[in-house]
């Protein structure tokens, strides 16, 4: 495969790319770029975990990168994920593997890690303090968003610890691409920042989009597991979907919205095109997203039919993860959730 093909892919799936002439320069020096993500294990896996991601990491394998998945299980801990119980969390870890097993990730193609390793580790520990050394505690306090935590004095010490050891991953890992969420930005740049100050070359930073919440009205309100009805999970039956899509926030002509942005980017990468049944019995089939995001603006198609056409696709996504927690093999891993 050309390097102008592999581009295009991971492209695909990038919402932002620092630098995209850094990413075609490593591309055309690394036949099989490094590319991770992390995940701190907690609570029931949703849309952007289970399926979004799942689509995603498929064309950055079929561009030929190699994967880690880092499963943070420290990160958990320090974040008080489970009541901060570590066996709970790891437990919690591995069936995160399984939810991408059963949606289709080829799990041999992907390493898994885990932050418990890196930390036994000493030289892990003086790489987290060297990046430390290296920014301050302003800058420290800013990135905490990517914990899902507000900057505050009020905060536990540890917090401050998770900026520098996200970066310090990075490192250790030997990663050349951060494939991460836009929600981790802030320390993909941190990384970036502090790299040439310890000899070492800028990861490229490829962002990918995060999935709104069900009730967002702006694409900053995104999806989260903390907030489960506004959220669609993998286990959700057919009718808690259509339930919670029915009362999703979808104004007429303004795209915008939940609704447009899971047909966008789960139903158009999942099964190239988009077919939806009006009230009058007319079906709009729609290959490309900009034509159905036209004819939405123009009021041809209401927000309930766009809703019950989106809760099919969105079925036919969700049903064997969850088909497969319904084995006793996938029961077991739910166990610790319950």
């Amino acid at each position: 495969m050309d390097v102008e093909t592999r581009l295009q892919l991971i492209k695909g799936v990038a919402e932002e790319i620092v630098t995209e002439e850094e990413l075609r320069d490593l591309l055309e020096t690394e036949e099989h770029p490094l590319a991770y993500d992390g995940f701190e294990p907690s609570g029931l896996a949703h849309l952007p975990f289970g399926i979004y991601r799942p689509l995603t990491l498929k064309k950055l394998l079929k561009a030929g990168l190699r994967f880690k998945l880092l499963l943070a299980d420290w990160f958990a801990w320090i974040n008080e994920k489970m009541g901060g119980d570590f066996e709970r969390i790891r437990k919690v870890g591995e069936y995160f593997i399984e939810v991408w097993r059963a949606a289709g990730v080829p799990m041999d193609q992907v390493e898994v890690v885990w932050s418990s390793d890196l930390v036994r580790d000493p030289e892990y520990w003086k790489l987290v303090l060297s990046v430390a050394k290296n920014h301050n505690v302003r800058r420290a306090m800013r990135a905490l968003t990517i914990a899902g935590r507000e900057e505050s004095l009020e905060n536990p010490t540890a917090w401050l610890f998770y900026p520098s050891m996200q970066v310090a991953d990075i490192f250790y890992l030997g990663v050349e691409i951060c494939q991460l969420g836009m929600d981790q930005r802030r320390a993909n740049m941190l990384a970036r920042e502090v790299a040439p100050k310890l000899g070492r070359r800028k990861p490229v930073a490829v962002h990918h989009h995060m999935l709104m919440s069900l009730s967002g009205k702006t694409p900053e309100e995104k999806m989260s597991k903390s907030k489960p009805e506004t959220c669609i999970f993998v286990h959700d039956s057919r009718e808690e979907i259509e339930r919670k899509i029915r009362k999703a926030y979808c104004p007429e002509r303004d795209p915008i919205n939940p609704v447009m942005d899971y047909i966008r980017f789960l139903v158009f990468e999942a099964f190239g095109g988009f077919e939806v049944r009006l009230k009058s019995g007319e079906v709009l089939h729609f290959d490309q997203y900009p034509k159905l995001e036209e004819e939405f603006r123009k009021g041809r198609i209401h927000p309930l039919d766009l809703k019950l056409a989106l809760v099919d696709y969105l079925d036919r996504l969700i049903s064997p993860v969850r088909q497969h927690f319904e084995t006793p093999q996938g029961r077991a891993y739910l166990s610790v959730l319950e």
